[in-house]
């Protein structure tokens, strides 16, 4: 595999769970931009990806060379109806692969099929405020900082934030919306 190859971003499939599941593994074990503190095994991610779908909204991968290298997905940002144009944004990328563009092509599909499905807003929720990249890379899509949570989390024994995001997808926020675009 070669650094220059092109990331292929397409639909997940079941096929990818392995990948998926094993990228997020190590965002959970090694990082903070997860909360969580065990990682889910294939069946959970499984069931994570048919929530996503059933909601009608988008999961992609970035593939290079035949083997998945990060994956990203748009989910419905809180459950009540009155946000059922927003969406949140998970953007994850295997720890031998960052720095090669894959997180910013697959956070530009996701904003590409998110403002097609008539949706208005999405949010990141970045776990830690040390997280530069992921900020950064936000920040490069369009996205402003919506706010800080502090210390929200505890994880690897220290405190961690969350720092809110936001980009308007479409018109955002600036006409009514005409259609219902989530179940």
């Amino acid at each position: 595999m070669t650094d220059r190859s092109d990331p292929l971003i397409r639909p997940a499939t079941p096929t990818d769970l392995a990948a998926i599941r094993t990228i997020y593994a190590d965002a959970v074990i090694n990082g903070c931009a997860s909360f969580e503190i065990e990682p889910p095994d294939v069946a959970e991610m499984a069931a994570r990806m048919a929530k996503i779908r059933e909601a009608g909204l988008p999961w992609f991968v970035a593939e290079v060379d035949g083997r998945v290298l990060g994956y990203a997905y748009a989910g419905p940002y809180r459950p009540r109806p009155a946000y059922r144009f927003t969406v949140e944004n998970s953007v994850y990328v295997a720890p031998d692969a960052k720095g090669r563009g894959l997180g910013r092509a697959l956070l530009a599909a996701l904003i590409e099929a998110t403002t097609a499905l008539g949706l208005r807003q999405m949010l990141a929720v970045i776990g830690d405020s040390a997280n530069t990249a992921s900020i950064g890379l936000h920040a490069a899509l369009g996205f402003t900082h919506a706010g800080l949570l502090t210390s929200v989390g505890w994880k690897h024994g220290r405190w961690l934030d969350s720092v809110l995001m936001r980009r308007p997808l479409g018109p955002g926020d600036e006409t009514p919306p005409t259609t219902r675009p989530m179940p």
